[in-house]
């Protein structure tokens, strides 16, 4: 969803000031976070005439507040968010001071939402945190508030709202306030103020309240303006994440991107974080022309005195201030999936701007949002926050999110759907493998397919319990192996009588069932044999790792195509009849989901052929694609 538009154009001398603030309003829903943004914008008189008239107009159309102008609709800006009175997309409003400018982000408080709100999160500097005085803390509440010190907020505003509909009642406030603070304490935060406030009428948001006599404090206004939350991010470690190789002719190379950490001046020695490779700066280049040193945030193209190997992804850094390389890490993982995580399952992580394939291997635990205790869990559901161990294909450059943002964080990207299902930051490297190293053997997978005649592939036969999958890869590898071929079935009954005999049917299982059947297929395709599969393999992500393990065309895709209504006729196990009676869980087709195969590249139809026909269109199939003579 796109951005709100905002209330004021931006004024890029002001955004680069120091005394930018970026905040993030965040609470439950219907706490008031736009009602309490739209009264900034209106105190601060940020707010045109013609939208002035606007917000007369929709206030009543769409407001909730009577004759009053209802401030929330400044930020509700989509006609979806309006009719239904909540927010769903992040929504930016600039507004300034005389001491101050800010950027201010409304995230939604639906918990469907959660996943808007940790964007806004991730570039803020400090927290309001709303909370309805009526209510008091709720679960998403507590939710964001673990999610700001997650993403390095370390400043909170506690502001209790709506205090006029209590009564401005002294007792309730301080019996939040405390609430909150009991919370809050194991999170380490390096401020929290508390202030009494009605966003709709004003009181303690920019001008002290005489209603609430018995609060002393800062308004908010006044505390936005006044405190510091500096980062400091011009002192931390070079850090420079290569976004574009930029080569408009023969004669330059340079390397694009924005500053994310640090300084890099002309003639500043650097190395590539990955590869370990020096060089030295020769030219800083901007749109305006050549400058002397550059800075956090400022975007550049840099020119290396020699030509090395770098390309987009690759990180840049000053050589005695290196990040950590590593393809295995601990991480806290925010979990936005409809589906839920499954640890062995791939999907695709970017990491500053690098993309590399990542698994999460193991979830050390979940977080009790209510008391921050760790909980045992096996998956990640929509709005968990787990912390995990993952695994990348490639060794990554990054530093711990506490120590630089900008290189600690990173998403998951569902492979299949396109969307991001995680937010991660990293904690520390694993240095469980740091010692172990590919070993060169002396023969090699060409060598030994050419001493069997044949070319190694895996036949890879998917289908519902009782399709027909091996009865068909039986008599296939009986056909291949009577002509002299060199083949290997792996069953599924079989392997779960030895290697995956610890696993049950959960989807988990089931994601970690074909994970180490396809580092087995791979082996026997490294050794040169004809490998036959024959797995219910019930989703499309694990069949497209296995395909990416190998080597193109070496993966082949068979779908075993039959009705379920066929498969329950014939129940050759009676599992059909044990997964309709209730007696037999997590069954593929009954109450677990089957993927089909969107582009396998056989589909064997067991309805019109029999078994030797199926047979004949696969070797046929074998024959013409050149992996049987």
């Amino acid at each position: 969803m796109a951005m709100i538009a905002e209330a004021v154009p931006v004024d890029a001398a002001a955004v680069g000031q120091p005394g930018l603030l970026r905040v993030l309003i965040c609470g439950s829903v219907d706490d008031g976070k736009s009602t309490l943004i739209g009264r900034l914008l209106y105190d601060s008189q940020r707010i045109f005439d013609d939208q002035l008239t606007a917000l007369q107009s929709d206030s009543r159309t769409f407001g909730t507040t009577g004759d009053q102008y209802d401030f929330a609709l400044l930020m509700d800006g989509l006609e979806a968010e309006r009719e239904q009175n909540i927010t769903i997309d992040v929504g930016y409003r600039y507004f300034s001071t005389a001491r101050r400018s800010f950027i201010v982000a409304d995230a939604p408080g639906h918990e469907q939402f959660t996943r808007n709100m940790a964007t806004g999160a991730s570039n803020a500097e400090l927290a309001v945190v709303l909370v309805d005085a009526r209510k008091g803390l709720l679960p998403q509440t507590r939710r964001h508030s673990i999610i700001c010190w997650l993403l390095g907020i370390r400043h909170i505003v506690l502001a209790i709202n709506k205090i006029d509909m209590i009564g401005y009642d002294q007792s309730i406030f301080e019996r939040i306030v405390a609430e909150y603070s009991a919370f809050a304490s194991r999170l380490n935060f390096s401020s929290i103020v508390s202030i009494p406030v009605s966003a709709r009428d004003g009181d303690n948001v920019m001008a002290s309240s005489r209603k609430t006599g018995w609060y002393d404090g800062a308004t908010l206004l006044g505390c936005l303006e006044t405190i510091d939350v500096e980062f400091g991010e011009a002192v931390k470690p070079l850090r420079f994440p290569v976004q574009w190789v930029n080569r408009p002719n023969a004669d330059f190379r340079g390397f694009s991107g924005t500053i994310a950490s640090g300084q890099v001046r002309r003639g500043d020695p650097i190395v590539v974080a990955h590869s370990g490779v020096l060089s030295s700066v020769s030219h800083i280049v901007t749109a305006n022309g050549e400058i002397e040193k550059a800075g956090a945030g400022e975007a550049v193209t840099l020119t290396l005195a020699d030509e090395i190997d770098i390309a987009r992804g690759d990180l840049l850094v000053k050589p005695h201030q290196r990040p950590d390389v590593a393809d295995q890490f601990a991480a806290h993982v925010i979990w936005m999936g409809n589906n839920p995580l499954l640890p062995s399952r791939s999907y695709l992580m970017r990491v500053g701007t690098r993309w590399v394939p990542a698994t999460v291997t193991l979830i050390k635990h979940k977080l009790d949002i209510e008391h921050l205790e760790p909980l045992a869990a096996r998956s990640l559901a929509l709005n968990d926050i787990g912390f995990c161990n993952l695994s990348t294909a490639a060794p990554i450059a990054f530093d711990a999110y506490s120590d630089n943002r900008q290189t600690g964080a990173f998403i998951l990207v569902d492979r299949y759907t396109d969307q991001t299902v995680a937010a991660g930051m990293i904690d520390f490297p694993l240095r469980r493998a740091a010692n172990i190293h590919p070993e060169l053997l002396l023969v090699d997978k060409t060598s030994r397919a050419v001493a069997m005649h044949q070319q190694p592939c895996i036949l890879w036969f998917t289908g519902l319990s009782g399709s027909g999958k091996s009865t068909i890869a039986k008599v296939i590898e009986a056909r291949l192996h009577a002509a002299g071929y060199h083949t290997y079935l792996l069953d599924g009954d079989n392997l779960r009588h030895g290697l995956n005999r610890d696993l049950g049917f959960t989807d988990a299982d089931r994601v970690e069932n074909i994970r180490r059947i396809a580092e087995v297929a791979r082996l026997f395709v490294d050794a040169g044999v004809i490998t036959l599969c024959a797995f219910i393999s019930p989703f499309r992500a694990e069949r497209a790792m296995m395909r990416e393990l190998v080597e193109q065309g070496e993966f082949i895709e068979l779908f075993v195509d039959t009705p379920i209504e066929e498969c329950v006729r014939r129940d050759p196990k009676g599992l059909y009849a044990k997964a309709l009676s209730g007696s037999l869980k997590n069954f593929t087709g009954i109450d677990s989901n089957y993927e089909v195969p969107e582009k396998p590249e056989i589909i064997l139809s067991t309805m019109n052929h029999s078994v030797d026909q199926l047979a004949d269109q696969v070797i046929h199939w074998m024959k013409e694609s050149g992996h049987i003579a």
